[in-house]
């Protein structure tokens, strides 16, 4: 294996533009890993051999011209949900099956504007609905740490991606998680951004309210980098902030831990929580009392139902967003002996059990007599959450949680019991419900699986969320996978 693709992605930047390597040598290098690797891992549905080294050349040009852009030649992998002008985006489901678009995202866009190269379109679970990456049309992506375990999802392909060396980032989508817990289950690093940090434009959409884009990548620095390239104000989303792009990668040293206050939700330490979780955090938790920081219990007493939240208000957007697939416009089409039958047949063949499931749910729950009975009251807890977060803030500069409640777990494990897949969302949902930055970095072993803590900030601070992980990142000292 070529030791360029071990680069760091901000490392690399750096080198490209000193010419001290190029694009093309850096992307044929991380193509050639790709052609070794993804045959075992699944990690890419997609791989743009010709467009990755017409990008990195049109990069090397333009340092030669002395006009290098913020991530000038730099190679990404691009999950499958993100729409990709003339690459398929099928969000790994049959029903989008030979669907190319014409336009291209605007996180997507925003990213190729800063210079950087498209290596491919990661694996995911289809349309997003999933924590295991095992609900893809195109197979289950498999964890380079243990390859009989699950990545995580949905973000699975993204997260095996940067961890395997298959990219030196990548983008991923967190609906309820699903940036934060791929990333613990991969030991990398994940930030699911501020409700409307990132546009939502050109993305497949699963649950509209709680959508959002975000970086992976194997060090705080370098998702810093990448965040600072996919954000930014954007008139066609009506959710889009009107917030300033932040130099989020530079200065990430300069915070002092002394007297810092670091909020630990007592919700989140219950008893029969897996006790190698808790060790690993508290360790953490240790790490910066020993620095100075002040810890502060708090209390988010409406978290026990935030998981029932979510699984009433995020299947009822899925529903209604997911109603525009019936074979018409784009995608798989299967022809009946009338309208209604070419929509059933189409949605009953190119939708998989996960994403049926869901859809039944929503629509039973926006359904007459039962909306202000379930989805109603789930908007009603929703605000009660972001009350609670608003209040311990109060109180707190950050706070530090697991992300996940077990390491990554082995692959068929837990998909044919939804209940116990939804669990894995424990940590992570209330936090998307609010609206709030979350990032999730390394935090040691169990079993030999990397684990991650998660720090939640104020809403548009993701500027000093990104220094604590920093500082808690060079205080572990976690190392990415060992390959040779």
């Amino acid at each position: 294996m070529s030791e360029l693709v071990k680069l760091g992605l901000k490392e690399a930047s750096e080198k490209i533009k000193n010419k001290e390597i190029s694009s093309v040598e850096l992307t044929s290098a991380l193509l050639e890993r790709i052609d070794a690797r993804n045959e075992n891992i699944n990690a890419y549905v997609e791989v743009v051999h010709d467009k990755a080294l017409e990008m990195a050349e049109a990069s090397d040009k333009r340092i030669k011209d002395g006009n290098a852009r913020l991530m000038e030649g730099v190679p990404l992998g691009i999950k499958d949900l993100f729409c990709t002008a003339g690459v398929p985006t099928t969000a790994c489901s049959n029903i989008l099956k030979g669907f190319t678009p014409a336009y291209e995202s605007t996180v997507t866009k925003n990213l190729w504007k800063t210079g950087a190269v498209m290596l491919g379109k990661t694996n995911l679970d289809q349309f997003a609905m999933g924590s295991s990456n095992e609900t893809s049309a195109f197979g289950t992506v498999k964890n380079p740490w243990d390859e009989e375990r699950t990545p995580g999802g949905s973000s699975g392909g993204s997260a095996a991606a940067v961890a395997d060396y298959m990219c030196l980032g990548a983008t991923g989508t967190d609906t309820g998680g699903s940036i934060r817990q791929p990333a613990a289950f991969s030991g990398i690093v994940g930030l699911k951004p501020t409700y409307g940090r990132c546009s939502r434009w050109g993305i497949v959409a699963f649950a509209s309210s709680l959508d959002q884009a975000g970086p992976m990548a194997r060090s705080v620095e370098d998702a810093a980098l990448m965040f600072r390239g996919m954000s930014g104000y954007d008139p066609l989303d009506t959710t889009s902030a009107d917030m300033p792009i932040e130099s989020f990668d530079e200065n990430l040293d300069d915070l002092s831990l002394k007297g810092l206050k670091i909020g630990l939700p007592k919700e989140y330490f219950v008893d029969g929580m897996d006790e190698d979780i808790k060790k690993v955090t508290y360790d953490a938790v240790a790490r910066f009392k020993a620095e100075g920081a002040e810890i502060v219990e708090i209390s988010l007493p409406h978290t026990k139902y935030a998981v029932p939240a979510y699984y009433i208000v995020a299947p009822a957007e899925a529903a209604s967003n997911l109603a525009r697939y019936d074979g018409m416009r784009y995608g798989q089409r299967v022809e009946g002996e009338n309208l209604d039958d070419t929509y059933t047949k189409t949605r009953t063949a190119g939708f998989g059990d996960e994403v049926k499931r869901r859809i039944m749910i929503g629509n039973y729950t926006l359904s007459s007599g039962y909306y202000d009975a379930y989805y109603s009251k789930a908007q009603k807890v929703r605000a009660l959450i972001a009350d609670d977060f608003k209040k311990a803030f109060a109180k707190v500069d950050v706070i530090l949680t697991p992300t996940a409640p077990t390491p990554a777990f082995k692959t068929g494990e837990k998909v044919s019991d939804p209940i116990q897949m939804y669990l894995n969302d424990i940590f992570t949902v209330a936090t998307s419900l609010a609206g709030l930055p979350g990032i999730s970095v390394p935090s040691g072993m169990v079993n030999g699986m990397p684990v991650g803590v998660q720090f939640i900030g104020k809403a548009f601070d993701e500027k000093h969320l990104l220094k604590v992980a920093f500082a808690h990142e060079r205080m572990t000292g976690f190392k990415p996978l060992d390959v040779k």
